[in-house]
């Protein structure tokens, strides 16, 4: 599969907080076991250190705020046609926050040595 996915993808970004929940346990936990669980060919959780979204709520990680509630993004690189298979689940998933989609160029993808 490592050579078949260069070319041409879609990148997927979900703009999340990491407050957001979703059946109890942290969203974007649970938005990448459902992304493993679909087969996506992986996933990767950004942590900002500061942002504001559709609500203007800012949203920072200084030392004297108490609650934290950071902003996540979490980039997925796949087919088009399976990045749209996949907007239902994140539809249903997502209460609040930003989804967009761009073209990628995949030139290297594969396993690192362990």
């Amino acid at each position: 599969m490592t050579e078949q996915f260069r070319g041409e993808r879609t990148l997927m970004r979900v703009f999340i907080g990491e407050s957001d929940k979703y059946h109890g346990k942290p969203l974007y936990e649970a938005l990448l076991e459902r992304f493993r669980s679909k087969g996506l060919a992986g996933a990767t959780v950004l942590r900002g250190v500061a942002g504001f979204g559709a609500s203007s709520k800012m949203h920072t990680d200084k030392v004297l705020r108490l609650s934290v509630d950071l902003p996540l993004i979490i980039e997925v690189v796949e087919t088009d046609d399976t990045i749209h298979s996949i907007l239902p689940d994140l539809s249903e998933m997502i209460g609040g926050g930003l989804i967009t989609l761009e073209k990628a160029n995949v030139i290297l993808y594969r396993p690192g040595s362990s």
